[in-house]
């Protein structure tokens, strides 16, 4: 059962979207895996194609910086860096902040063309997967219909590695659904309105996670 200052973030999203509603048991599910996940140093790993890659790349960016909540970075760390260089350290330890490892596999250019061209088109992010991923992390899959070939191969992988997989679909859900640890399935089936769906779907985990980890 979540906290109250946790759960509060996901009341407000119901009452923001209530067609949400059925979501909501799912949607604390995928929240307490990754809960687990960054409780134990682990990273999530997030793969999308085309609107959804550039929701990858906005969820690791909630995650790895400041949302709304002030993320200072610890204060032994702050001296050290001060120790290290005292005008470089200072602005350092003013500035950095302390962030949810999240890693977008739709960012990294040279090695996915390299391998799109001379291996596999369907299996980059299964390749990055195989790379990147220990266990004790998660796997976040996004795909309108559930049904993108590369991102069920990249589910795939995780689960032959142990990891936990999390899908965000459309309301059929697709193969994923089979795969997945849980799906959360907005009730959307056009693709530009389950994308609609998603964003607050994913704002809401972050805020969560937060205040989770760097709330009062």
């Amino acid at each position: 059962m979540l906290v109250r200052k946790i759960q509060r973030h996901l009341d407000l999203l119901i009452d923001r979207y209530p067609q949400l509603l059925n979501c909501k048991e799912d949607i604390e599910k995928a929240y307490l895996i990754l809960e687990e996940c960054y409780e134990n140093d682990h990273k999530l790993l997030i793969a999308g194609n085309g609107g959804s890659a550039a929701d990858s790349e906005h969820i690791a960016g909630e995650l790895m910086k400041r949302f709304k909540i002030q993320r200072s970075i610890p204060s032994d760390f702050a001296k050290k860096l001060k120790e290290i260089d005292q005008t470089r350290g200072a602005d350092l330890a003013n500035n950095l902040e302390r962030g949810l490892m999240a890693i977008p596999l739709v960012a990294h250019e040279a090695l996915t063309t390299a391998y799109i061209n001379d291996v596999d088109g369907l299996g980059v992010f299964a390749q990055q997967l195989y790379g990147f991923a220990r266990l004790g992390d998660v796997f976040l899959g996004i795909s309108t219909s559930g049904n993108s070939k590369n991102i069920m191969s990249a589910a795939v992988v995780a689960k032959a590695l142990g990891i936990k997989v999390v899908g965000l679909t459309g309301k059929d859900g697709g193969e994923l659904v089979k795969m997945a640890d849980v799906t959360i399935r907005v009730p959307e089936t056009e693709t530009y309105m389950i994308q609609e769906l998603h964003l607050p779907v994913y704002h809401c985990l972050c805020l969560m996670l937060e205040d989770r980890f760097f709330g009062a």
